[in-house]
């Protein structure tokens, strides 16, 4: 019997390179699509390539541009992970055209490619709290180094009412309800995961996206950071391998694949606010971060924590990585890969947004 196949879009991104490795130790061949435009993705994609000759394959595309390669890879294979996007706020808002093509466009390419596959494979898209816009609306309290939402202990369920602000919320937003209808009309297996803060190894992160990855690079070589606003925005962080483990549990089950749709993030239990991550980082590393404060960016919640029991209770899913473990491994893999991390993310001039989450 044949091994099941996975493309994965933007596969070479972070989020992307952890799934490919754990889905070829569950026994998958992998593709990885990426058209490569993001910072890193030629390190993550040598990675996997040197450590998986004869289980992953690289395709280079772009979901925007290349219909007939995702039609011929969709065809060949048991299941889809789409990743490829435009993931940060402030791209979408200095080139929202853009972001509308590789988010929503790209999107509605990568569900036709499924469609008119002989047998539609599976698909599970990241798309992304910022579904849920601002939440202006959410009352909080001002402690000395974080808000808190009081009164939703168990945070942001799936019943909060879609609220997209900012070019990329509509982008991402509007995929995400694409992908939901087509379970409901074409009957493809999908699921949606509305993720959080999701961080770990192989993170290139930037400034405009990957905040933890970035501010504990910046830490490790002495840079200084800017916060937007005032520090105490919170999020509920998740190591990205817990995340991996919901895609896999996901797959497993045909009752989640049947338009599914989840928050998911580290819930009330893992939370951090970027004030906090910076302290934890100083005391870790025994060095200061030098900070500087700015006006908040479009669109930035004040603060964002998943209730993640719906995912419990369908598929038995919790966090299991806690904050401190998960960033002490993450300053540990950075720690090790300060060779490439350095010249890739400070080069000059900047490196241009990409198609990544």
């Amino acid at each position: 019997m044949s091994a099941k196949s996975m493309l994965i879009t933007g596969g070479a991104g972070f989020i992307g390179t952890n799934a490919a490795e754990a889905f070829i130790h569950d026994g998958w061949r992998v593709i990885i699509f990426d058209n490569l435009s993001r910072a890193g993705t030629n390190v993550n994609l040598q990675w996997l390539l040197d450590r998986f000759p004869a289980q992953c394959e690289f395709v280079r595309g772009d979901i925007r541009f290349d219909r007939p390669v995702l039609n011929r890879l969709a065809a060949r294979c048991d299941a889809v992970l789409h990743l490829a996007a435009q993931v940060a706020v402030t791209s979408s808002v200095v080139n929202p055209e853009e972001d509308f093509e590789i988010n929503a466009r790209g999107t509605l390419n990568v569900l036709e490619a499924i469609r008119q596959a002989p047998v539609p494979p599976r698909l599970i898209y990241a798309s992304t709290n910022k579904v849920y816009g601002s939440l202006e609306n959410v009352a909080l309290v001002r402690d000395t180094t974080r808000y808190r939402a009081t009164a939703m202990p168990n945070g942001i369920s799936e019943e909060q009412p879609l609220d997209f602000h900012s070019p990329y919320g509509c982008s991402k937003g509007a995929a995400d309800q694409y992908v939901r209808d087509y379970n409901r009309i074409y009957r493809i297996p999908t699921v949606v995961f509305r993720q959080s803060c999701i961080y770990g190894p192989h993170q290139f992160g930037i400034e405009d996206q990957g905040w933890v990855a970035w501010f504990t690079i910046a830490a490790l070589l002495g840079k200084p950071v800017t916060i937007y606003g005032d520090g105490l925005q919170v999020r509920d962080v998740l190591h990205v391998h817990d995340l991996v483990r919901a895609y896999q549990l996901a797959l497993e089950n045909p009752f989640v694949m049947q338009g599914g749709i989840y928050n998911i993030g580290g819930g009330p239990e893992n939370t951090v606010s970027v004030l906090e991550l910076v302290y934890q980082l100083e005391a870790r590393l025994g060095t200061k971060v030098a900070m500087a404060f700015a006006e908040p960016r479009p669109g930035d919640q004040r603060i964002f924590v998943s209730d993640v029991r719906k995912l419990k209770w369908d598929l038995g899913w919790k966090p299991e990585i806690s904050p401190d473990f998960g960033v002490e491994t993450l300053v540990q893999w950075a720690h090790e890969h300060m060779d490439v991390l350095q010249p890739v993310l400070y080069a000059e001039p900047a490196l241009e947004e990409s198609q990544h989450v």
